[in-house]
């Protein structure tokens, strides 16, 4: 059964069982990423919902989204769990809560765009985010899964498409969930939240030397996830 489940402690799951996707926003990783954690049978780790998650917890604390110490407090022990609701999709639980809707928007991702830039945030979640690998497999998806999370990871993907469909698939997204979003407006938050993700002093959004790099443009996401279950096979002979 495909499951999400946050870990308490380390497992001993070896590294070649580590599939990481990495790409900026809009490229599709999030879908994908769910698609071949399906196919595999695998666990699967959002890395970019913790982020909104710590972001979305000092938010409701009053803490202020630049003050690193508290935000690192917050990240080192903050209640979630990631489960699937009835229609198969992600569900994610805050303190008990379901946020599911709420860390799903345009303001929650510039915030963990934002939270994501301070050293001692990422540091509180980098041994939160390894605690995820158990077998049979995992799956990261995010922004340093290959680069700094599971560096040691046989299969690395990086995802991208153009700025003009990345804009536009997250204007679907929106549109399908019942959010009204301006196309322009979406367009430049995208470009504002890939400067900041590109150009952080820590852990910037960057493809790993050995990643095998997909443009996703045009690419049915069917087709995606073939492409990378069939590196899987080749590398993992499974």
């Amino acid at each position: 059964m495909f499951y999400w489940r946050v870990l308490l402690a380390l497992t001993s799951m070896k590294p070649e069982r580590i599939v990481a996707i990495d790409g900026p926003s809009g490229s599709g990783k999030g879908t994908v990423s769910r698609g071949v954690a399906r196919a595999l049978g695998w666990a699967l780790l959002d890395s970019g919902a913790l982020y909104r998650l710590v972001a979305l917890a000092a938010r409701q604390a009053g803490v202020s989204l630049d003050d690193e110490a508290r935000l690192a407090s917050i990240a080192s022990d903050f209640d979630v769990r990631f489960d699937l609701a009835e229609d198969g999709e992600e569900a994610i639980w805050l303190s008990g809560r379901d946020v599911t809707r709420q860390i799903r928007t345009e303001s929650a991702g510039g915030d963990a765009s934002q939270v994501a830039q301070l050293k001692q945030v990422r540091a509180a979640l980098l041994q939160r985010q390894r605690r995820f690998a158990e077998g049979p497999g995992l799956v990261a998806d995010g922004r340093d899964m290959g680069s700094i999370v599971f560096p040691a990871a046989p299969v690395k993907i990086y995802l991208t498409a153009s700025p003009e469909e990345r804009a536009a698939r997250r204007h679907k997204q929106l549109k399908e969930k019942g959010v009204t979003a301006n196309l322009a407006a979406l367009s430049l938050e995208i470009a504002e939240r890939d400067r900041r993700d590109m150009n952080r002093a820590v852990a910037p959004l960057v493809a790993a030397p050995d990643a095998v790099s997909i443009d996703t443009t045009g690419m049915p996401i069917e087709a995606v996830v073939e492409r990378i279950l069939a590196i899987v096979r080749e590398r993992l002979l499974i």
